[in-house]
């Protein structure tokens, strides 16, 4: 088992930047990747990045490349999500989720485990 804790979150203004924190715990050897989701009220959970754990394979989804970055910090199991130059429509609850199969899958079927999720609310 894997267990995922993120901080993080909060209520900021468009422009501004947060960075989203995901320590991860337990059977860490076995991770291959990890990825952040998001979720908006009255919408599907929705792809936001991912990133392998050993080489730094790293995937973006559209509405965010060029503002969030991925990274990871191996020795502290953990992977961050600056986001820079928020907008409204980023506000969400941002989940961290852990893949022991692939290395930094688009795809919320493709992880095994995940957080409880950290509230982004970007005020206009």
């Amino acid at each position: 088992q894997v267990q995922l804790v993120e901080s993080g979150g909060g209520l900021v203004q468009a422009g501004d930047s947060l960075r989203l924190s995901c320590a991860a715990s337990g059977r860490t050897f076995t991770m291959k990747g990890m990825g952040w989701f998001r979720q908006a009220p009255g919408k599907e959970r929705e792809f936001v990045a991912a990133i392998s754990w050993s080489g730094g394979s790293t995937n973006y989804a559209d509405s965010v490349t060029g503002r969030f970055t991925i990274s990871r910090d191996n020795a502290k199991n953990t992977v961050y999500l600056q986001m820079n130059s928020l907008k409204p429509e980023d506000t969400a609850v941002y989940y961290c989720a852990a893949s022991i199969r692939y290395l930094a899958s688009r795809n919320s079927r493709g992880y095994d485990y995940w957080g409880q999720g950290t509230q982004v609310t970007v005020s206009s």
